[in-house]
Parts: structure tokens; sequence; C-alpha cells
């Protein structure tokens, strides 16, 4: 796999980054300290719009050689996980706007000045604001005044843009965990993450079996047509969808597959669940690293490049990474 590879997923502020600046970088992350919650029961207010999954053990995981093996998807193994209560629908802008409205939170791509931008999408008033590209996937900028809340450049709104019911985007693992703290939730472990995701089917691409497209019918939001020269829209959106689009999985989860990445909870690393540390109940990754992990796709996904819209594929970013492709939903401890 190359950088090309990872970088279509989503870049990163990375020390190698051409646009990396010297903004503060450094916040606490609320998801390493005392990361379990306020266990929650079917009447707490936390767990409205989420389903409760029971505890027990899934398939984590593939041996198909579909991917990359960088990223360590395989090989399959048996995965156990407590009680939880998961988000129906990624964070949405409308939640994000309260969060922000009530604390004051600032996000990293706001402290930073900039965030990336998938070029198609960044108007004609906004090109001044462009400041890179990224070497490899060009289709990637770097644009100034980009951030959660102009999505597209400074010219953009999710208000005026008619977007409150999209995924949050341009938000950071450190933003999301913030969010997530503030709800009196946290981020999914990526066990809980993709046991959630595949809603009780094993074994399968997506959730709703190995076809990406079943009779023709489009069931998530992918890139549709030849990446990145031309995109036909075919499944309804060329950027983000709403949260509720598309059937629910078997659980009753709204777009694992495509629309936004989610970020979880766990350090990125390609091998450490082949280990002898690696604890298959509840499992959390390790307990240190540089990259965050990230699930579920995009609609920047497309076979010809990462193909990483399928349920057993990771990426990562770094921790105040934040593009127009990453967003996230939250779990709450099950009573």
């Amino acid at each position: 796999m190359s950088d090309e590879d990872r970088a279509c997923c989503s870049p990163g502020r990375g020390a190698d980054d051409p646009t990396a600046t010297d903004a503060e970088s450094a916040t606490t992350d609320s998801s390493d300290a005392d990361w379990r919650t306020e266990p929650a029961t079917d009447d707490d207010p936390r767990t409205d719009r989420t389903v409760r999954v029971d505890a027990g053990s899934f398939r984590m995981g593939t041996d198909s050689d579909v991917g990359f093996p960088e990223d360590g998807e395989g090989p399959a193994r048996e995965v156990t996980t407590d009680a939880y209560y998961v988000d129906r629908y990624a964070v949405t802008n409308a939640e994000f706007l309260e969060f922000v409205r009530e604390t004051g939170h600032t996000t990293d791509a706001e402290r930073f000045g900039w965030s990336f931008v998938f070029e198609e999408f960044v108007a004609a008033a906004d090109r001044e604001h462009v400041r890179e590209r990224v070497p490899g996937a060009d289709w990637w900028v770097a644009v100034a005044g980009a951030d959660w809340f102009h999505p597209s450049g400074p010219s953009s709104s999710v208000v005026a843009d008619d977007l409150l019911d999209h995924p949050v985007t341009h938000v950071s693992h450190r933003d999301a965990a913030a969010y997530a703290d503030w709800a009196g939730k946290r981020l999914p472990t990526e066990a809980e993450w993709e046991r959630a995701a595949r809603g009780g089917r094993e074994g399968t691409r997506f959730p709703w079996g190995d076809e990406l497209e079943p009779d023709g019918e489009h069931r998530c939001n992918v890139w549709q047509g030849e990446f990145p020269e031309r995109n036909t829209g075919a499944d309804g959106y060329l950027a983000t969808a709403p949260v509720d689009a598309f059937d629910a999985n078997g659980f009753g989860l709204r777009n694992v597959c495509g629309n936004v990445w989610e970020w979880c909870r766990d350090w990125f690393d390609a091998e450490y669940h082949t280990t002898a540390a690696y604890d298959p109940e509840n499992p959390t990754g390790p307990a240190e690293g540089d990259e965050r992990v990230m699930r579920g796709g995009s609609h920047l996904c497309h076979e010809s490049w990462c193909n990483r819209y399928r349920l057993a594929a990771r990426s990562k970013n770094d921790p105040d990474g934040s593009t127009g492709n990453i967003g996230f939903r939250c779990v709450v401890d099950a009573a």
C-alpha cells in the first residue's frame, strides 16, 4: 500500500505534511483516562437515539485478501464485548452546534486555521484560500478557514447550506472525544464499532451481504464513477448524505459503510491483535500510539483506490487530523 492509497482516505497533519504549522496541537484527550462511562439504562436520556448491544461475542476482522495487509484487517478472531448503547446515527452538525454553543469548544481545525477539503467541493469564492495540495493525492487541498461549520471553505455554512442533519466533519479525534465527554458518552472501541456495524452478521463484507449494490440497489454513500475524476452521484449524493439516509443494519444503525469515516477510541497498530498482549475480551487496542483508528469508509471511497468501506476495513489519522470526510458516533456503557 502506498502513501497515495492512505491519503485518498484522509490526509493527516503529521510532521511530513507540507501544510503543517507551529500552532499548538496538544490538548487533553479524554478518551485515554477513565474511559468507561457511568452505566446507562433504557430510560437514561443518554440512550435516546441509541440501540442496545447486549454482552456477547462476534467474529471480528477477516481472512479475506481483498484489503491491504498493512492495515491489519486479519486474521478473523473471536472477540467479546460487554453490553453498551451505540448511536443509531453519526453525530450531526446540529448536535455539534449545540455542544459548541454550550461549551465554547474550539476545534483543532479552527485552532490551526485550516482543514483538508476535497478540491471538487471548494467553491470558486474560496479558491483564494487554498494553501497546499497533498503530494500524491492532489485532490485533497488545505483550505484556510475550512472547519466543521464551514465544511467547504469560509464561504460555506452548515446552516445556510442546509447540512444540519448531515454528519459533522472536520472534527479531530480530540474534538470527537470532547463532544462525547460532554454528552456523557465516549468513542467506541474498534471492537464495539465493528460489532455494532455488523448488526448481527458475521463474515460478510457489508451489513447486507457481500455485494456492494445487490440487484443494482445503492445501500450506502460511496464514490460512483471513476475516482477521482468523475463522481456520477448515482447513489444520490456527491458529498455527505443525511445521517438517516439508506436502510439501517440489523441493529438499527445507519451509514456504517460510506458517508463519513468514524473515529474509534483505539490507537492504530496493524499487528497488535496478533500479539500475546492482545486481550480478546473487551479489547481496547495498544496503550499508546501516533494515530487513531477510523472505521467505515466515506463518500470518497472507491474500489479502485482505498476500497475501505467494508466492515473489516481499517484506516487511521493523526489525533489532531481533520478532513471533510471524518465524523464519529458515540457509545455509552450499559448497566
